[in-house]
């Protein structure tokens, strides 16, 4: 079977799925078994499929079938203009949360701000991203799950950043420093949601999706006790659900930040809350 078949076939099985697009879904696979880019796969659309090859697409297409994330499928998932391993042992990294790099930079300009720590990393996208950008800052990233841990480290590896450092933790539990900066997009989808999420975000892991307190329970155990862990004037940034705005800036009040701002993400909903020590 040749490229322009397969892609065909594909596409026709992959139209059972809602608010996908569906040949580019089908591109993506085919470019990533036969470690082709997708420009060449358009121009040689006579080229044909191994049998081998097509025995490991019909899987994928299978599994995407089943609303398996197409990231979970490659293994990578692309953050900040940086291609990142993930697996299932991490969120799926997302548009949106670049809005929260976003503000931590502007933090970091024309600052003597230095120190950075990324709470619940997962693959490690936003603390690379920060490394990336800011060659003169020293980034810690934790996470209580060592996967995640072992796939951040793999990230910092491929990218050849050394200005950044991956451990386990639970939140704080092994944290034993001051920082300029803390970020962190904790789980804040409540117990009561989970019957109506996407079935996408079933695959992903529910101790970085699920929190209690109606999904503020982490934020509040973050907030509470950031400010042992910040330097003075030092930042603390968390990602919310646009629903959350108003309890959480409540609770940046109620443990003493002040400088109390939240950001849109690019859908113009509230998805950013920061507050100063």
């Amino acid at each position: 079977m040749n490229i322009e078949s397969w892609l065909n076939l594909a596409i026709l099985q992959l139209n059972n799925l809602d608010n996908i697009n569906s040949r580019l879904d089908a591109e993506v696979l085919l470019s990533h078994i036969l470690n082709r880019s997708i420009s060449w796969i358009i121009c040689n659309n006579s080229y044909i499929i191994s049998d081998n090859d097509l025995k490991q697409l019909n899987n994928l297409i299978k599994r995407r079938l089943n609303s398996e994330p197409i990231a979970y499928l490659i293994g990578k998932k692309e953050f900040w203009s940086l291609s990142l391993i993930v697996s299932r042992s991490t969120l799926i990294p997302r548009p949106d949360t670049e809005i929260l790099v976003e503000q931590a930079l502007m933090r970091l300009e024309n600052t003597n701000f230095k120190t950075v720590l990324d709470l619940g990393t997962g693959c490690g996208c936003i603390a690379l991203a920060l490394a990336s950008m800011k060659s003169n800052c020293y980034v810690i990233g934790i996470d209580c799950i060592q996967e995640s841990i072992n796939i951040a480290r793999k990230n910092a590896e491929n990218l050849h950043l050394d200005n950044i450092t991956f451990f386990n933790s639970f939140w704080f539990s092994s944290v034993n420093r001051k920082f300029d900066i803390i970020v962190s997009n904790p789980p804040y989808i409540s117990l009561k949601e989970i019957d109506i999420l996407e079935k996408e975000l079933l695959f992903e892991p529910m101790i970085a999706l699920i929190s209690t307190s109606s999904g503020l329970g982490s934020i509040n155990y973050i907030i509470k006790r950031s400010k042992k862990y910040l330097n003075n004037k030092g930042w603390l940034l968390i990602e919310h659900s646009w629903m959350q705005k108003v309890r959480v800036q409540k609770l940046f009040k109620k443990y003493g930040f002040i400088n109390i701002i939240t950001y849109p993400d690019y859908s113009g909903h509230d998805r950013i809350t920061v507050g100063q020590k």
